[in-house]
């Protein structure tokens, strides 16, 4: 237990000291900068993971049936990439002016986790689910494995966003 409460010190020490950094400090006293930065992630949020919503009704065979998997993952990729960056890039700054409040929450880690995993699970279907011959050749019914990609995909990203919309409403 000693080396947790080591490193958690050591997070919240961190953390401390980004957020009362001048960036950090000019954007939490910014009349204009906090909401700008606060309303492009859930701009670049709604943008990007709608699409991925979008991607994985497909994945599932809920919704876009007739038209084929690597269309859709063509078609919609340069913009949930491009939300994606846009709003990581906003929540960086947004996490910049208010560190230390937010890494004491457990929601913040719980939320940290899941986007490595979501990103864990986008890579591996990129990389090996989506180049099997039986998805490239838009074979119908799609392989278990990528409605179950799918499926991950939409909880994991779901939980993100409520867990990020709570560390703005509980108690830190």
């Amino acid at each position: 237990r000693l080396p947790e409460c080591v490193a958690r010190r050591g997070l919240v020490a961190l953390a401390e000291s980004i957020e009362q950094s001048q960036i950090g400090t000019a954007i939490a006293e910014s009349r204009y900068w906090w909401p700008i930065f606060e309303g492009t992630h859930l701009l670049s949020l709604s943008i990007s993971f709608g699409l991925i919503f979008v991607t994985d009704l497909r994945l599932l065979g809920l919704w876009l049936r007739r038209v084929p998997v690597t269309d859709v993952l063509h078609q919609l990729r340069p913009y949930v990439l491009g939300g994606f960056a846009l709003t990581f890039l906003s929540g960086g700054l947004v996490f910049w002016s208010e560190a230390a409040t937010v890494v004491v929450s457990p929601l913040w880690t719980v939320k940290i986790l899941l986007i490595l995993l979501g990103g864990l699970n986008a890579l591996y279907f990129e990389f090996v689910i989506a180049k099997r011959p039986e998805v490239v050749d838009n074979r119908t019914p799609l392989p278990s494995s990528v409605r179950y990609a799918g499926l991950a995909s939409m909880t994991i990203w779901t939980v993100v966003i409520i867990c990020g919309r709570l560390l703005a409403y509980l108690p830190r």
